[in-house]
């Protein structure tokens, strides 16, 4: 998988790109086959925006994108919006259960 992180006006961290890595990385092991995720930091006056967008091979692309006074807030809201969307798909893939035993 290729992690691509862009910085545009924005000073980024070299802990803070890793821990966007790791997000990265925690978030494609539950998804199968990602084949590139793009991490893209974005500075606009006293905003900082973060927007991430995972791409699958067999899968539509999730994005998540969020705003604070810094990057690190903005990184975690975004990982946990994506974490929902990964959930959401993970369980409507799984099938239903209905609790009846056969045999």
């Amino acid at each position: 998988m290729e992690i691509i992180l862009h910085a545009h006006h924005a000073e980024v961290t070299d802990s803070l790109r890793a821990q966007a890595e790791s997000a990265v990385h925690r978030l494609a092991a539950r998804l199968s086959k990602v084949v590139n995720a793009i991490v893209r930091f974005v500075g606009d006056g006293h905003t900082r925006r973060v927007e991430i967008a995972l791409r699958g091979s067999r899968h539509r692309e999730f994005f998540a994108q969020a705003d604070a006074r810094a990057f690190a807030p903005a990184l975690s809201t975004a990982v946990q919006r994506l974490e929902a969307q990964v959930t959401r798909v993970r369980r409507s893939h799984r099938a239903p259960h209905d609790g009846a035993r056969t045999g």
